[in-house]
């Protein structure tokens, strides 16, 4: 491995001359391997959502406005099309589960926007295996420290995935595209004015979360593809007087942008989503399996439960009164905990049911939040997980959990990852069994491909 000497730029042009110089042998043997793990961790979200109703309208869409046809394959109904549409119906489709991974840190989804617009340019251009993952390392790097620069209080109002997520997919096809440092930043630019993604969805069950990482990835596939033809973003989107940081955050660092770039790997620190939720529930739900299993209690023993959270997962989850859509309950607390309590997991099919099954609702009841010191001096760098339970004999018990299940300290192996995406695969029905043991298999070989191909047999012109 050659080390990263430091990059003479900052903010923006910073992370994109990072992004445009950074050559294979610099990335640490651990970081080529976390990005396979995270892109098939990626595949097996993408083909959980065929069959979603948001996504079936995001592909109806494409199929409309798109060409019948194309270099770039559309994961969930085996169609081609072209990048562009490819990028988006591959990012709405792996972002409706709530199975995607996140950066504690950015509070951000990386592979959900940047394994959509790479995949979809590596296929057009015909780039080999690590080209693909050397572009989604960057995408990452970029994304995340643009996450982290804007701040807590962008994430109050702001979906960060589908406001830095364009930032990162505009880096990941840049550098597919071979973009050199000037043509990157322009790139950023152009990716940083188009971003967008507003939490008020949440209130009212909408359908906006998956059209957030569409338009993420369709937006910086398109600022990338546009800077190589010469078209010119803002050079400071970042971090400028009237750029994102500006309009967005009250809190902004540009210090973040490029630190420790090529010392510091932002991706290793991403965690794998256990739980089909939104991952504000994930430390809460892990820390009430452990007390239930330790104290052998059933739903019916405990009489209520207090989940000491951070203040963001407040604002994010406070929203949800009592779920109107299986979507919605991913974002309800009750709902995870009841679904915790009563069946043991808050998977992908138990999320099917919730809505229909009593006792969920019922345990749901049950159910507080409360904000904590500790758990907020923690976050966002560690997601602590706290539950006060009062139980029907008349104890109090108490149980955190320092590192919820998928966080780089508490990771999910190999095997568990190969499971999981197995699980998605049959639950979307996209894929039959066979089908997807091989393409995970093809999945763990990709670093050594000349030419991306196909990730699933049959695509369709």
């Amino acid at each position: 491995m050659t080390a990263i000497t430091s990059t003479p730029a900052s903010g923006s042009a910073g992370l994109a001359a990072f992004a445009a110089e950074l050559r294979p042998e610099q990335v640490p043997e651990p970081v080529w391997r976390r990005a396979e793990e995270l892109l098939l961790d990626w595949f097996g979200a993408a083909l959980a959502g065929k069959g979603a109703r948001p996504v079936k309208s995001i592909a109806a869409l494409a199929e409309a406005m798109g060409p019948a046809g194309g270099a770039a394959e559309l994961l969930i109904s085996r169609r081609r099309s072209s990048p562009l549409f490819a990028a988006m119906v591959n990012a709405a489709a792996s972002h409706v589960a709530e199975q995607d991974d996140v950066h504690n840190g950015a509070v951000f989804h990386p592979g959900t926007v940047v394994f959509p617009a790479a995949l979809a340019a590596a296929q057009a251009l015909r780039r080999s295996g690590a080209e693909l993952l050397l572009a989604a390392i960057a995408g990452y790097e970029a994304g995340i420290r643009a996450g982290e620069s804007l701040g807590r209080s962008h994430y109050r109002v702001f979906h960060t995935t589908g406001t830095v997520g364009g930032i990162a997919a505009a880096v990941a096809v840049g550098r597919l595209l071979r973009l050199n440092p000037e043509q990157m930043n322009h790139a950023i630019g152009s990716a940083g004015t188009q971003a967008a993604g507003l939490w008020e969805f949440l209130r009212t069950a909408a359908d906006s979360k998956p059209l957030h990482a569409a338009h993420a990835a369709a937006s910086g596939l398109s600022a990338a593809y546009l800077a190589r033809d010469g078209f010119r973003g803002a050079t400071q989107i970042l971090e400028g007087p009237q750029g994102m940081a500006a309009g967005m955050s009250s809190d902004a660092d540009a210090g973040r942008l490029c630190d420790r770039l090529g010392e510091r790997w932002a991706l290793l620190e991403t965690s794998f989503k256990f739980h089909a939720s939104c991952r504000h529930t994930h430390p809460a739900a892990d820390a009430l399996l452990q007390l239930m299993r330790e104290h052998g209690l059933g739903a019916d023993d405990i009489v209520r439960v207090n989940a000491r959270v951070h203040v963001a997962a407040l604002e994010v989850l406070g929203v949800v009164g009592r779920p109107q859509s299986v979507h919605q309950a991913k974002f309800s607390m009750g709902t995870v905990l009841g679904l915790i309590a009563c069946h043991g997991a808050a998977g992908i099919t138990e999320f099917e049911r919730a809505l229909d099954d009593p006792a969920v609702g019922d345990f749901a009841a049950k159910v507080t939040m409360e904000a904590d010191a500790e758990v907020e001096a923690a976050y966002p760098q560690r997601w602590i997980g706290k539950v006060e339970v009062n139980t029907r004999d008349g104890r109090r018990l108490t149980c955190k959990v320092e590192q919820p299940k998928g966080d780089p300290g508490n990771t999910l192996s190999r095997a568990e990852l190969e499971a999981k995406a197995l699980r998605l695969a049959a639950f979307g029905g996209a894929a039959g069994p066979e089908e997807a043991r091989l393409a995970l298999a093809n999945l763990w070989k990709i670093r050594g491909a000349a030419v991306v191909g196909s990730l699933l047999p049959g695509a369709r012109t």
